[in-house]
């Protein structure tokens, strides 16, 4: 890399009052700030030249100055069931994968985004947990995310995207500033203007940051991945459980709901003879007293070299009508994009 390009800024890493302060520096009128903003954070610009109410001189004095660093899509593959899975290449050569998931019969085209290079925290059960964590990804990486595939749904169903799920590649509390700065561009006037309540955050259960969210006055939703309703057997599976015990999660949990009132669920993966249990069952439901919460039960999705088998039938028809029975609202959500390793999971940038 050149000592010029070091020298440039990122300029989706700027605020827009700094880059009001560098247009006037550069001699430009502060107006034209907001017409850069909108070009970046509504309409998805990846290139300078795409800004084409700005004059030509000023593009080329934002590239002399500024640096756009888009994410480039490296790979896309078709499950038969629809989902497609995209693998990105980021400025710096790393690779991460988004999911789209169309539901066309209920209207609803859900984009999964990463928000890590890799993962630290090891679940046993997950592909990408066995990968080392390299960076956080940047707001604007994960923004791209959401302008890509979106752009691909477009392109594939005639249909825009209608839900954005944080359950990618990594642990989003773990990457928190980014991932707020991410969902502030999704969600602002001059970005995209999402709702936030078609926006769920996932966490394996960072205690401490689901509080920060709710001081921080967060409106989108949240879902805990969690799996198993006891600590021991959470702890032999998510080891994150070791300094975040479920006492300790569902405290913050509580904290969360009784401050934004903000919709709470559970996503739990059923394995076969593990957590599939009546008694199981029974635990998990304890869990569901504190505060509403809607309970998402998953299939297992395989990975290599892993000691899990997914549930039966069965046994995950009489775990969910047993918690329905005492009056939770559960869903049985069935595996998509299995065949090309896109499920919950499976994401590791396989080839």
């Amino acid at each position: 890399m050149s000592d010029s390009v070091k020298l440039k800024k990122d300029i989706r890493e700027l605020g827009f009052e700094e880059i009001q302060e560098m247009l006037s520096d550069m001699g430009e009128p502060k107006f034209r700030a907001r017409q850069i903003y909108e070009w970046i954070w509504k309409k998805g610009a990846h290139y300078f030249d795409e800004m084409t109410n700005l004059s030509l001189d000023l593009r080329q004095k934002m590239g002399d100055f500024f640096l756009l660093r888009p994410i480039v899509l490296d790979k896309s593959q078709y499950s038969n069931d629809g989902t497609i899975k995209s693998r990105f290449r980021l400025h710096d050569g790393h690779l991460i994968e988004s999911v789209l998931i169309p539901v066309p019969d209920d209207n609803r085209f859900t984009v999964c985004v990463s928000t890590q290079v890799g993962c630290s925290l090891t679940c046993s059960f997950c592909a990408t947990g066995r990968m080392d964590r390299v960076r956080n990804l940047d707001a604007s990486e994960i923004y791209d995310q959401v302008i890509l595939v979106n752009r691909q749904c477009l392109e594939t169903f005639g249909h825009p995207l209608t839900n954005i799920v944080y359950m990618g590649m990594g642990e989003p509390l773990l990457a928190y500033q980014n991932v707020m700065k991410s969902i502030a561009h999704i969600t602002g006037e001059y970005g995209l203007n999402w709702s936030p309540r078609r926006i769920t955050v996932s966490t394996a259960g960072v205690a401490k940051m689901i509080k920060k969210m709710a001081d921080d006055g967060t409106k989108v939703n949240l879902a805990l991945s969690l799996h198993a309703a006891d600590d021991i057997k959470r702890n032999s599976i998510m080891p994150i459980n070791e300094s975040n015990s479920l006492e300790a999660v569902m405290d913050a949990l509580d904290y969360f709901y009784q401050t934004t009132k903000n919709r709470i669920s559970y996503e739990y993966i059923a394995f076969q003879n593990f957590n599939d249990s009546m008694s199981d069952a029974a635990n998990l439901l304890k869990l569901c007293k504190r505060f509403p919460v809607r309970i998402n039960i998953i299939e297992y999705n395989p990975i290599d070299n892993a000691p899990f088998e997914k549930s039966s039938a069965e046994n995950l028809d009489r775990f969910a009508g047993y918690l329905s029975r005492n009056g939770i609202t559960v869903t049985v959500r069935r595996s998509r994009g299995r065949d090309i390793d896109a499920a919950c999971g499976q994401l590791a940038n396989k080839d």
